[in-house]
């Protein structure tokens, strides 16, 4: 409805809800003196920092700073807007929200109707519900039982039946006083055109109803038992129910986990529903359109990272397109988009039946960024080798680009597209920006290691001898700067730069130990083994937004001063240095330096504090 909220009614619903029923039917809770703690949902946590006081009605995390009343706390957790947190605490209370200014008449007649349609849609799923378990909804129950679905996820999606006569429906609701006229209008009866004579939008078929985030229902969709057309058949658009800003399960994912951080979109209702039988209970479906803008707002503002499913076959790489062009202006800093494409034949019904739950989040996991996406796209059925196939990819990246809005992702775009086509960064900027930036000549970032290290390094692996033939100049005679990189710096670098050299490293780890670097280079490892992953952009994008993400791309950005055909030299040697001083170092000696580490006032890592407990327990026996 119109109107604002009184801010006396705030007041007074405030003081009538209790913030701790609020907070503990979300959270679990242990009294603790006058006040209630637990875990913190706003972040990860192991210790309970998070508290809730009853006297002043007010709830604070002293981990992450997270604080407010119940209101604050539902558009936190819940996702809520303002006005749908008020809803919600008064509904508690059995009471309706007031609007000042909404004594308009048309105001209060549309919000009357709305409220009308809503409880006419809830109306129908009932009978759809109640059908289903009677002898007429025999054929659906074993449709749905040969679909493999539990009589648990059938009642947690609503799932009913709509029977075949004619007219059942349309007689059940007149005899709860519904006309005809309010039934077409809500998309539940069709008119015949000639005859004007109306009869049940949906007969014979499997009912899936689609409710709003609230959990309402707004309309549904209907999917034949057999070989009947159309397989699907959806609500048309009605007061309440609006395709393009409606998504199929997002009500059910939500209150399966409610700190959801990734939803993918699939095509279809039963595909929705076959992965939540499986435990993927994260999984929305459009509702016959192609994703719009108002779906990706929703979904981004519920998670950071939105998953596109389609088929492997022409229709769905044109659908992928399609999605990539709306999804563009959404991508501000932080947020992920992922596509994900399924072997011919398949849909995610099928293969999560055929192959499993595991297997399939496995897909899930190393589906192709956005920015791999769009560069593969880009390139499809073009010979990058010409020059003139070159500008055109070039010129369809571009202009991918200048849709995405300015941040990091933007700037990284545009660096892997230089590196591709061999064309300067600035010039791509420029042609953005319609103007030319001034021409800034910055100094090599060129690293440095301590000497000790560099000549053990470098003397007997012939390294200096693989740079001097390649034309590089000896690393020893560098300019070194502030911001010099150490051997592991270097290591994770040319991996960042070069991820194909993986395929050059041992199979155990063991000579990759050390700090954050050391930690980071071995994860970056397991994933472009697990991944497959073959440019640096790809490898950025999946920890993009994190530190790590910060420190790849620092890394990335650096100039790597080693010609190409000296780079996989380069990695053996450090490799075998990392060997070669491993062996050599004592658990004594490294237990030394760890606690000498401790000592200093730095921090040790995870993986260093567990090894500096292995060796105290080998050194005292």
């Amino acid at each position: 409805m119109a109107g604002q909220i009184p801010q006396r009614f705030i007041d007074d619903l405030l003081a009538r809800v209790d913030v701790i029923e609020v907070v503990g039917e979300r959270v679990k809770l242990k009294k603790a003196g006058r006040n209630h703690s637990g875990l913190c949902p706003f972040h990860q946590e192991k210790s309970p920092s998070f508290t809730v006081s009853a006297d002043k009605q007010f709830y604070h995390c002293f981990g992450c700073g997270a604080h407010g009343n119940a209101l604050r706390f539902l558009m936190e957790y819940d996702k809520l807007r303002f006005p749908e947190a008020v809803e919600q605490l008064a509904s508690r209370l059995g009471l309706e929200v007031p609007r000042e200014g909404a004594d308009d008449p048309r105001a209060q007649a549309r919000e009357k109707k709305r409220k009308e349609g809503v409880n006419l849609l809830e109306m129908s799923a009932s009978f759809f519900r109640e059908r289903l378990k009677m002898p007429e909804g025999q054929a659906a129950r074993e449709y749905l039982e040969r679909r493999g679905l539990s009589g648990e996820v059938q009642q947690t999606f609503g799932i009913g039946y709509a029977p075949g006569q004619w007219e059942a429906l349309k007689r059940h609701l007149a005899s709860q006083g519904v006309s005809e006229a309010v039934q077409v209008e809500y998309g539940l009866l069709v008119s015949h055109e000639d005859s004007g004579r109306t009869y049940d939008r949906f007969r014979d078929r499997v009912v899936f109803p689609i409710r709003d985030i609230r959990g309402r229902t707004l309309g549904f969709g209907g999917r034949v038992m057999g070989d009947a057309k159309p397989k699907y058949l959806n609500s048309p658009e009605t007061p309440v129910f609006h395709k393009g800003r409606e998504l199929y399960g997002l009500f059910e994912a939500r209150q399966a986990s409610h700190r959801l951080e990734r939803l993918v979109i699939v095509e279809g209702y039963m595909d929705v529903v076959a992965l939540a039988q499986f435990g993927i209970r994260n999984a929305v479906a459009t509702l016959g359109t192609a994703t719009t803008e108002d779906h990706l707002t929703r979904l981004f503002r519920l998670v950071g990272e939105v998953v596109f499913c389609f088929d492997g076959d022409n229709a769905g790489r044109k659908a992928a397109a399609r999605a990539l062009e709306t999804v563009l202006p959404q991508m501000i800093d932080g947020r992920q988009a992922r596509f994900l494409f399924l072997p011919d034949g398949e849909d995610p019904d099928t293969l999560v039946r055929r192959e499993g739950a595991e297997a399939f989040e496995d897909r899930i996991t190393c589906a192709s960024p956005l920015s791999e996406f769009l560069f593969d796209h880009a390139a499809q059925g073009r010979d990058l080798a010409q020059l003139e196939a070159r500008e055109r990819y070039a010129s369809q990246v571009l202009a991918a680009v200048d849709k995405l809005p300015e941040g990091v992702l933007k700037s990284l775009m545009l660096t892997e597209l230089s590196r591709r086509t061999g064309v300067d960064q600035a010039r791509f900027e420029a042609l953005l920006t319609r103007h030319e930036p001034e021409a800034e000549f910055l100094e090599p970032d060129v690293g440095a290691v301590p000497a000790d290290a560099e000549a053990d390094y470098f003397h007997g692996q012939g390294q200096g001898d693989a740079r001097q033939a390649s034309g590089a100049p000896p690393t020893a005679g560098r300019r070194r700067r502030s911001g010099a990189l150490d051997l592991m710096g270097r290591t994770l670098q040319l991996l960042v730069h070069e991820p194909r050299l993986v395929e050059r490293l041992p199979a155990e780890d063991e000579w990759c130990q050390g700090g954050d670097d050391a930690r980071l280079c071995r994860e970056v490892i397991a994933l472009l083994r697990a991944g497959r992953y073959a440019s640096a952009q790809v490898l950025l994008m999946h920890f993009h937004g994190s530190q790590d993400g910060e420190r790849l791309a620092y890394l990335a950005k650096r100039e790597l001063l080693i010609p190409p055909a000296a780079r996989a030299a380069e990695l053996d040697g450090l490799v075998e240095y990392f060997r070669r001083h491993q062996r050599r170092r004592s658990p004594q000696d490294e237990m030394d330096a760890l606690l000498a580490k401790e000592r200093g006032g730095q921090r040790l890592s995870r993986e260093e504090r567990e090894r500096l407990m292995a060796l105290l327990t080998e050194i005292r026996g």
